[in-house]
């Protein structure tokens, strides 16, 4: 798989909306180009490779929705799509094969468009894999107390113990 430098490799923060919670401790990870793009089944092996389970291969639902339980990790195996991230009021991010993102529970997310051929493959990391998904919704500020007894991944969806996503989490919950 393709190396990961810093430069391929963004995060975002979502404030919490009326209707959707996001995370008020843990950004989104984007990762661009992070792999050659590959089927389905290939990503989902590396992935449970790296730990996380209950993986799938589909799409993204097209209504804003969160996980108040589990962090989600979302690699694209082929095609791109223009997704939503954060709730109605969040950010528009364009992603493409090869291009995986690190959701934190609680993060809103919707795909907006996609070409054809999009694939994108789902995982969470262990004892995450039976999840909630919700609507958005006005009660969404009542997950706030599950979202912050999510326990952190201990690897990398794609890159393992020694990956982006344990280092730029394990940061921004570091004092000082």
């Amino acid at each position: 798989m393709t190396e990961v430098t810093e430069r391929r490799v963004g995060t975002r923060y979502f404030a919490a909306s009326a209707t959707v919670p996001n995370n008020p401790l843990l950004p989104v990870v984007i990762l661009r180009g992070a792999f050659a793009p590959a089927p389905s089944d290939e990503i989902i092996a590396r992935m449970a490779a790296n730990g996380w389970g209950g993986a799938w291969a589909w799409t993204v639902f097209d209504y804003h929705h969160y996980h108040p339980d589990a962090h989600e990790a979302l690699a694209v195996a082929a095609g791109e799509a223009r997704l939503q991230l954060g709730g109605p009021e969040g950010a528009e991010l364009a992603v493409t094969a090869g291009d995986y993102l690190v959701l934190p529970a609680g993060t809103g997310h919707c795909r907006l468009s996609q070409s054809r051929d999009f694939r994108i493959c789902g995982a969470y990391p262990p004892g995450q894999e039976l999840f909630i998904t919700r609507q958005a919704n006005a009660q969404a500020s009542a997950d706030a107390p599950v979202i912050a007894q999510v326990p952190l991944p201990q690897t990398d969806p794609i890159h393992g113990a020694d990956g982006p996503l344990v280092r730029i989490w394990g940061r921004a919950l570091s004092p000082g």
